[in-house]
């Protein structure tokens, strides 16, 4: 296991998508290593009906605000994931170097209906970050 096990998941807000994956990546990693994400232009709050999909399974982000990205954050990350750029001159990709990107849709301006079907895709991707974590 590597020395520094901090995982960083970024997006441009820090409203949505990152705070999804870190939250799955607390509910399912056994302990070995830590998440936190964080954003490049943090909004004022967590996207409400990113909340609401959240606590349909379990999870409630409505304490949780959104936080900025900076060089620290990036250096005391052993592995950093882009949930996905919308806005490219904010892109955390511009930020970060040896960067997973994963290209997940954004969910702001989305129905709940479509937020279940990211919230969804990103749980999947986390099971299956993790496994690969531990495997290795």
């Amino acid at each position: 296991m590597p020395e520094n096990n901090k995982i960083l998941f970024v997006c441009v807000e820090n409203a949505g998508r990152s705070q999804m994956a870190e939250a799955f990546f607390k509910k399912y990693a056994t302990g070995k290593f830590q998440a936190t994400s964080a954003g490049t232009i943090p909004a004022d709050k967590v996207n409400p009906i990113v909340v609401q999909a959240m606590k349909e399974v379990g999870i409630d982000l409505s304490a949780e605000s959104p936080k900025t990205l900076t060089e620290s954050v990036i250096h005391e990350s052993f592995r950093t994931i882009n949930m996905g750029c919308m806005d490219k001159k904010s892109c955390p990709a511009l930020f970060a170097k040896d960067i997973l990107d994963w290209g997940i849709e954004d969910p702001k301006g989305k129905s709940i209906e479509e937020v279940r079907i990211i919230r969804d895709d990103i749980e999947s991707k986390i099971k299956k970050f993790i496994q690969n974590l531990e495997a290795s």
